[in-house]
């Protein structure tokens, strides 16, 4: 088996919510390495490990848990771009606005 690299998206909101991922990552067959990053709620494993093995092991510590890339396509990158396109095209209104309010300057004078 080659050597993969399986990413979860694990609920953890303590040490000993950690400690529990971290023991059975340890005591799994194959696993070479992993990190367990509390703040993103994130665990990368990596090993000769099958992605559903992990998932099923990480799974009987009894917290959420969920493949990272499913999660991942949850939040669209592309709507950032999608904002910003907006913006431009605002620009040229703006623009346009200021002439019409100096001809009304003009004829009142």
């Amino acid at each position: 088996m080659a050597s993969e690299t399986v990413v979860l998206k694990v609920a953890m909101s303590c040490g000993g919510c950690s400690g529990a991922v971290k023991r059975v990552l340890t005591k799994m067959e194959g696993v070479e390495s992993f990190d367990i990053d509390m703040e993103q709620q994130k665990v990368t494993v990596k090993g000769n490990v099958k992605p559903e093995d992990v998932f099923q092991t990480v799974s009987k510590t009894g917290k959420k848990t969920a493949f990272w890339e499913a999660e991942a396509t949850l939040a669209p990158e592309a709507t950032p771009a999608a904002d910003a396109a907006p913006a431009p095209e605002a620009a040229p209104a703006a623009d346009a606005a200021p002439a019409p309010e100096a001809t009304p300057a003009n004829t009142v004078a």
